[in-house]
C-alpha cells in the first residue's frame, strides 16, 4: 500500500503534465474562431462528466478503485488525440467529452482510493497530509508544462498539443500498477438505495449542506474562470509570456498544497475556508478593477491560499464521509460542480464576444463575492 501513495503522486504529475494548460482556451478560440465556442468546449467536458459522476462513484465504491483509475486513464489518451488533430469544433467536440469520461473515473475514486490505502496502513488520521503532498504534484506538473508549452506554442500549437498526449500515455501504464487496497467488503446492490443512503447525509448534515454549495460555485464558476485566465493574461502579455504568470501561480500553488496539512493544524480547516476566499477575492479585484502589465503576476498570489483551502475542503468533507459511500459523495457533489461549471463556461464566452475577456474577467470577481460570506458561515459552524 506505500507503493501506491508513491505511484498515485507520479500519476498526478503526468496527469497534469498538459504543456497546453497555460493556452487551451486561446487553441480553442483559434480553431472555432469564437469565445463562446471555445468555452461551450470547457462545458461538454463538464456536463459530460457530470452525466457520469454517479455511476462511475458507484462504480468505485462497488467494483474496484484500481480498475476505475485505468478506465480514466485510457479515456484521457483518446481525449488528448482527439484535441491534438484538432481540425474543427466537433473534432474537439469528441476529445472534450472523452475528457469528461475520464474526469468522472477520476472524481472521487482517486481520493477514495488514497484514503483505502492508508486505512490499511492504518493511517487514515494522516489523510489531508497525503493528500496535500499527493496533489502537491498537481501543482508542480502544471507548473512546468505551462512555462514551456507556451514558449512551444508561440511556434506551433499542434505540437504543443501532440506532446501532451505522452504523459497521458505513461498514466496509463502507471494506472495498471497501482494495488487494489483491501479496506471493506464491496457488495453488490440496488443503485438507488445506494444514492439515497448518500443523500442522507446531505439531510442530516447542515456542514456539509453549506460546503457542497461552496464547493460546487468554486468548482463551477471558480474553475470556469481559471480556465478563462489566459484570455485576460493574453490582452496583456505576448503569447510567449502567459505560461510565465500560471507557472508562477502553480509554484505557489505546489508549496501551499505541500505544506497544507502544517497550516491547517495550525489555523483549523474552516477557518483556512475563510481566509482564502476573502483573500482571493481581494487580490484578484485588485487585478482586474485597473487591468496593467502587472495584473497578471498580481493574480499568482491568490495561489498563496489555494493548497490549504482544498485539502481543507475535502478533509472536512472526508470526516464525514463513510467508507462504503466515500466515492459516491464526492460524486454528488462533484456533479453539482460540473453541471454549474457547463453552465458559467457558456456564459463567460458568451459575455467575452460580446464586451471583451478584460471587463468579463473583472465582472466574474464581483459575482464571486458572495463566496466570503459563505466561507465564513462555513467557519462558525461547530
Amino acid at each position: 500500500m506505500r507503493r501506491n501513495i508513491k505511484l498515485l503522486a507520479l500519476f498526478n504529475f503526468f496527469c497534469d503534465f498538459r504543456l497546453y494548460s497555460a493556452v487551451m482556451v486561446i487553441y480553442f478560440a483559434r480553431v472555432t474562431d469564437s469565445y463562446t465556442l471555445a468555452m461551450s468546449l470547457f462545458a461538454v467536458t463538464m456536463v459530460t462528466s457530470a452525466m457520469l459522476e454517479i455511476p462511475t462513484g458507484i462504480f468505485s465504491d462497488r467494483i474496484e478503485r484500481k480498475t476505475t483509475l485505468v478506465l480514466g486513464a485510457l479515456a484521457s489518451v483518446i481525449a488528448h488525440v482527439f484535441y491534438a488533430i484538432g481540425l474543427s469544433y466537433w473534432i474537439l467536440f469528441i476529445g472534450a467529452a472523452f475528457e469528461g469520461l475520464s474526469r468522472a473515473f477520476y472524481s472521487g475514486n482517486n481520493d477514495a482510493l488514497l484514503h483505502d490505502s492508508l486505512k490499511s496502513l492504518n493511517k487514515q488520521a494522516n489523510f489531508d497530509e497525503y493528500l496535500g503532498k499527493t496533489q502537491a504534484f498537481f501543482q508542480a506538473a502544471l507548473a512546468i508544462a505551462a512555462v514551456t508549452g507556451s514558449v512551444i506554442a508561440n511556434w506551433s500549437f499542434s505540437l504543443v498539443m501532440w506532446l501532451s498526449v505522452i504523459p497521458q500515455a505513461l498514466d496509463l501504464i502507471i494506472s495498471t500498477q497501482i494495488t487494489e487496497p483491501q479496506v471493506f467488503e464491496r457488495k453488490s446492490g440496488n443503485i438507488y438505495l445506494h444514492i439515497k443512503s448518500a443523500l442522507s447525509l446531505f439531510r442530516t448534515n447542515f456542514k456539509i449542506r453549506l460546503l457542497s454549495l461552496y464547493s460546487i460555485i468554486s468548482q463551477g464558476l471558480g474553475e470556469a474562470a481559471f480556465e478563462f485566465r489566459s484570455a485576460f493574461i493574453q490582452m496583456l502579455w505576448p503569447l510567449w509570456a502567459i505560461g510565465i504568470s500560471k507557472t508562477m501561480t502553480f509554484i505557489l500553488g505546489s508549496i501551499s498544497m505541500w505544506y497544507s496539512s502544517k497550516i491547517i493544524k495550525l489555523l483549523k480547516a474552516e477557518r483556512l475556508l475563510f481566509i482564502n476566499s476573502a483573500i482571493n477575492r481581494i487580490i484578484n479585484i485588485i487585478a482586474t478593477s485597473v487591468p496593467t502589465v502587472f495584473s497578471p503576476l498580481i493574480l499568482t498570489f491568490s495561489a498563496f491560499t489555494y493548497g490549504p483551502s482544498q485539502i481543507s475542503e475535502k478533509k472536512i468533507f472526508h470526516n464525514n464521509f463513510t467508507d462504503e459511500q466515500r466515492a459516491t459523495m464526492d460524486s454528488l457533489i462533484s456533479l453539482g460542480g460540473t453541471l454549474f461549471y457547463g453552465l458559467s463556461a457558456i456564459l463567460i464566452g458568451l459575455v467575452a464576444d460580446q464586451i471583451g475577456p478584460i471587463k468579463t474577467y473583472f465582472y466574474i470577481q464581483l459575482v464571486l463575492i458572495p463566496m466570503v460570506f459563505l466561507a465564513w458561515k462555513i467557519s462558525k459552524i461547530k
